[in-house]
């Protein structure tokens, strides 16, 4: 994992709580270093909130997604893992991937 995200933990914990996270992984080039390209490149996240009401996860979502960007000072893909049709894009995700936090 990139020191940029080991680094930001505890301010990751502390948004996941605001945002009634209930898991955070990260995937792809951020995890692995490879091809991490320290100025272009983006981080890519996998999302689930704990339950909200129907008119609360756009909130939880977008108010998360914008606070990861800032956070970060980069393009931030915030992923909920039921939104990933593509068995092999699906499949690379689930090889690839690690908790940062869980309620």
């Amino acid at each position: 994992m990139i020191r940029l995200i080991e680094d930001s933990r505890e301010a990751i914990k502390d948004l996941c709580t605001q945002y009634r996270v209930l898991r955070l992984e990260v995937f792809g080039s951020a995890l692995t270093g490879e091809y991490f390209h320290s100025e272009r490149s983006d981080l890519d996240f996998l999302v689930e909130f704990l339950p909200l009401k129907q008119g609360e996860y756009a909130d939880a979502y977008f108010g998360l997604l914008e606070s990861l960007d800032e956070l970060f000072g980069r393009h931030v893909d915030l992923v909920m893992p039921g939104a990933i049709k593509n068995p092999y894009f699906l499949e690379s995700v689930n090889r690839n991937r690690t908790v940062l936090y869980a309620a």
